[in-house]
């Protein structure tokens, strides 16, 4: 079929579904694959009762958040359009990254257009101590550059509190921090810090609170983080370990067990995954049969 005649709805969500896909709580039937403890979790542990959400933004062609010198955000018309898309097919349940301006449009517009739409806010946080580890960042931040993302991060954490107990009948849990802890990020945050951060959530408001990260670092590390939380939010990316298709369900489900394994008393949301249909890093693995099959398989 020419692009032509595909609907301008389907082209607008094949995008948004290959930004980033995102699957709420773990299915009943996975199975333990190493005689670890068993992946089983019940209907009602889902968050929200959902176990299919997408990761959402809304940022098109020539948007971004702020970088510098301003954001550029989407605009309500664009937003709604995308908004009433997901509905249409199915996904009830989004995450949101930050608690600005972009997240606050979204949270208004699915309250004004009464949309059945539940949301996990995000409040990001930026860099508060230099990471050498990380492949694109080598260079490390000036103190100035880091006291004032400090004082940003605080604000960040009003934002995301205020945004929660505005919008409780929408809001559902708070995610405190995008990959802030993995080794290989641009935005470092000591989990000191963090666990500072979600005990000031906590303290806030009356919905689940939690962290996101890369489900090996939860393994390594993440002891004494997923004590303070609700849940854990877990991050599985096959294709970025040079795994293909074929072993790509069966990896996923190894990274869930090493987690669980590690952490047998925490409640674990599954805050990412997905597969890539073009990426100049994965060549011809990257494919959006393998991302359709890929989506099938995790919704199974």
């Amino acid at each position: 079929m020419e692009q032509t005649q595909i609907p301008k709805s389907f082209r607008r969500f094949a995008h948004l579904l290959a930004s980033f896909f995102f699957l709420l709580g773990l299915g009943a039937d996975l199975k333990a694959n190493d005689g670890g403890i068993p992946l089983q979790q019940n209907p009602g542990d889902l968050l929200a009762g959902e176990s299919r959400a997408i990761c959402y933004s809304g940022y098109r062609k020539g948007q971004h958040p702020d970088r510098g010198a301003g954001a550029v955000n989407p605009s309500d018309a664009e937003i709604l359009e995308d908004l009433k898309i997901l509905t249409q097919h199915h996904f009830t349940l989004i995450r949101l990254y930050d608690s600005r301006v972009n997240s606050a449009a979204v949270l208004r517009l699915i309250t004004t257009h009464k949309l059945k739409v539940k949301v996990l806010l995000g409040a990001w946080l930026d860099a508060e101590v230099s990471n050498t580890n990380c492949p694109w960042q080598k260079e490390p931040y000036s103190e100035e550059f880091l006291a004032s993302n400090k004082i940003k991060n605080a604000q960040e954490i009003d934002r995301v509190v205020a945004l929660t107990n505005q919008y409780p009948e929408i809001v559902v849990a708070v995610a405190v921090g995008n990959e802030a802890l993995v080794e290989w990020n641009d935005h470092m945050v000591p989990v000191e810090s963090v666990i500072r951060y979600v005990r000031q959530v906590k303290q806030a408001v009356t919905v689940p609170v939690t962290v996101a990260d890369n489900y090996d670092w939860w393994a390594k590390h993440g002891a004494a983080l997923a004590q303070e939380l609700d849940f854990i939010s877990v991050h599985i990316y096959p294709v970025w370990e040079n795994k293909d298709i074929d072993e790509g369900m069966a990896y996923s489900i190894a990274n869930l067990q090493v987690v669980r394994s590690a952490l047998p008393q925490s409640r674990i949301v599954i805050a990412e995954a997905g597969w890539a249909t073009t990426a100049s890093e994965f060549g011809q693995r990257a494919d959006e049969a393998k991302q359709k099959r890929y989506v099938e398989e995790l919704f199974a």
